[in-house]
């Protein structure tokens, strides 16, 4: 599959991620749920969701697969991708407030999408 084709279907499948996760955090939060656990319940949401549209359609080839191996990958980029982004929605709190981390996520979840994307193509489906 062509990297142009790829690319577009992460950010598809992305948008529909990062409204889950956003949509989480921010209902979550407004209830009275600390923006930690919120974002993370969010992200595990969206991750979930990701894992498998992108393993399924955005990367699938004959050199890549969904499988335990891959969903361990997977895992790992996660738990590396929600500390840093836990740790800025974090930072925005405690320095500007809610109502600006909820106006910065969109912006954190984007730099990581980045990153996701390369190591998605590169190593987490790959057999």
């Amino acid at each position: 599959m062509s990297l142009g084709r790829q690319g577009r279907n992460y950010l598809l499948f992305g948008a529909l991620q990062y409204f889950l996760d956003w949509g989480m955090m921010v209902g979550l939060s407004h209830l009275g749920m600390p923006v930690e656990a919120a974002n993370l319940t969010g992200r595990i949401c969206g991750a979930l969701l990701g894992f498998w549209l992108n393993g399924r359609f955005t990367f699938a080839s004959e050199d890549t697969r969904v499988g335990r191996r891959q969903f361990a990958r997977f895992v790992t980029m996660w738990i590396c991708t929600t500390i840093l982004s836990t740790w800025a929605i974090s930072a925005v709190d405690a320095y500007a407030g809610l109502q600006w981390t909820w106006a910065a996520k969109p912006v954190i979840e984007v730099i990581l999408g980045g990153v996701g994307f390369v190591m998605s193509r590169h190593w987490v489906y790959r057999r």
